[in-house]
């Protein structure tokens, strides 16, 4: 009996120290040192980026992170060099390397010229409502995270085939393009809101071609086994739950890896998500979890 007794107690200690050790190492998590900075990365399109990671020497897990799209030139020429500075820490916190690439045509570069510059080239050639390109569309960005992840491996900057990808958005539809190249490097794939075609015209819930974008969803699908972690939330008025719901059952349908998870309301627009720090506590713990996991 006080042998049975003291084994109890052993097993007990034992869980006690290792919720301490766990407690201990997530607020060690919270409070690790990053550095943010801002460089020039020369790929093939040269490319400027956001760069916050965890002071020290490294080499870092990288985790890159896309940003969406806007069809309007003076929105393009205002946007911010950092979308989701707040959820670019999150992930630096957690160890990871993070690079968020500011997209060709935005900033200065959006005075491109709209038919020759380098933004018709990589953004806007997905073809009109009636007939959209929306695989191109995807695999042009996902080719731009292919060059970063690259890059970075041959200048002996991270971990080695530990690479985490993010997208928001267009940014999300990029990393769902990348998700059916099952690149060895990509350990997993995070989307939020994740869609091209959205919101035509500037009306909620009006999709440029819904059943192609499904179409092309499950095509992605047929070739993806990525592991992914697609968000969504309600009141998301470009890609609403009923249409987000037929991309997944179309996307694992055909054999991709998806975790799909409707979040509640969040905001006046819950497509921007990401965007907001508000936002962390809602979706961390499914993302902290996924990373677990797969990171």
């Amino acid at each position: 009996m006080l042998r049975h007794l003291l084994r109890v107690l052993a097993i007990y200690v034992v869980v006690l120290l290792v919720l301490a050790v766990a407690a201990f190492a997530e607020d060690r998590s919270a409070d690790r040192a990053i550095q943010e900075e801002v460089w020039a990365i020369p790929i093939t399109l040269p490319t400027i980026a956001y760069v916050v990671r965890p002071v020290g020497d490294g080499p870092f897990p990288l985790l890159i992170m896309n940003h969406g799209v806007s069809l309007n030139q003076r929105e393009r020429s205002f946007f911010p060099l950092v979308e989701f500075r707040d959820a670019a820490m999150w992930f630096a916190r957690r160890g990871y390397m993070v690079v968020a690439p500011t997209g060709s045509g935005y900033g200065a570069a959006a005075l491109d010229d709209p038919e020759r510059g380098l933004y018709s080239v990589f953004y806007s050639k997905i073809g009109g409502c009636d007939n959209p390109n929306f695989r191109d569309a995807g695999f042009a960005v996902a080719l731009i995270d292919k060059w970063i992840i690259d890059y970075m491996t041959g200048q002996k900057l991270i971990v080695p085939d530990n690479v985490i990808v993010v997208g928001q958005s267009a940014g999300g539809w990029a990393a769902l393009a990348l998700s059916s190249q099952n690149l060895p490097a990509v350990r997993a794939i995070i989307t939020f809101a994740a869609g091209r075609g959205g919101r035509v015209g500037g009306k909620p819930n009006n999709n440029c071609a819904p059943d192609r974008l499904v179409a092309a969803t499950g095509e992605l699908g047929r070739s993806a086994r990525t592991p992914m972690l697609w968000i969504y939330i309600e009141n998301d008025t470009f890609f609403g739950p009923a249409l987000s719901r037929r991309m997944h059952e179309a996307y694992t349908g055909a054999g991709g890896n998806a975790e799909y998870h409707l979040l509640p309301p969040f905001g006046s627009d819950g497509h921007f998500l990401i965007t907001s720090p508000d936002s962390i506590p809602l979706w961390a713990p499914l993302v902290g979890s996924f990373l677990d996991k797969h990171g």
